[in-house]
This record gives C-alpha cells, sequence and structure tokens, in this order.
C-alpha cells in the first residue's frame, strides 16, 4: 500500500491531471476572449490580440513542457522497450 513506486505514480497521476485540467480551462478562457474580440464591435480586436497572443504562447508551451517532464520523469525508472527483461 505504502509502496514508494506506487505513491509517486499516483503522484505523477495526479499531477498530470491537474496540469491537464488548468490546461484545458486557461485554453477555453482565451479562446472565449478571442472570440469575443472578435464579435463584439465595441472591442477592438488588435488589442485583444495583442494582450492574449503572447500569454497564451506561454501558457500553452509551458504546461506542454511541464507534462512532457512529467512524463519522461516517470519514464526514467522503466528499462527502454528493446532491451526487455534479462534474467
Amino acid at each position: 500500500m505504502n509502496d514508494p513506486a506506487d505513491i509517486r505514480g499516483r503522484l505523477t497521476y495526479a499531477v498530470t491531471l491537474m496540469v491537464s485540467a488548468t490546461l484545458c480551462v486557461s485554453v477555453v478562457v482565451m479562446v472565449v476572449a478571442f472570440v469575443a474580440g472578435l464579435w463584439f464591435d465595441n472591442i477592438d480586436n488588435a488589442e485583444i490580440f495583442k494582450l492574449i497572443s503572447p500569454a497564451f504562447q506561454t501558457i500553452i508551451g509551458g504546461f506542454i513542457g511541464l507534462l512532457a517532464g512529467v512524463k519522461l520523469g516517470n519514464a526514467e525508472d522503466s528499462p527502454p522497450p528493446c532491451q526487455g527483461k534479462r534474467s
């Protein structure tokens, strides 16, 4: 029950789940802001894109990097599939 490998796997799963949920929420909010900038006449499109585009790229890149790091860091313990099991 308190096996370190099991705890590490559950922690990795929980962190991956939280990062994925946060990424989804932030992408939805930014897309809503983009759409609002396109459809509403009283909002200047150039200002919306100027403000949100760098933040959008930073958030997406950061979260994808974090997800890749978590997954690659978790796979570090297992041997590569080409080596197989040795007896």
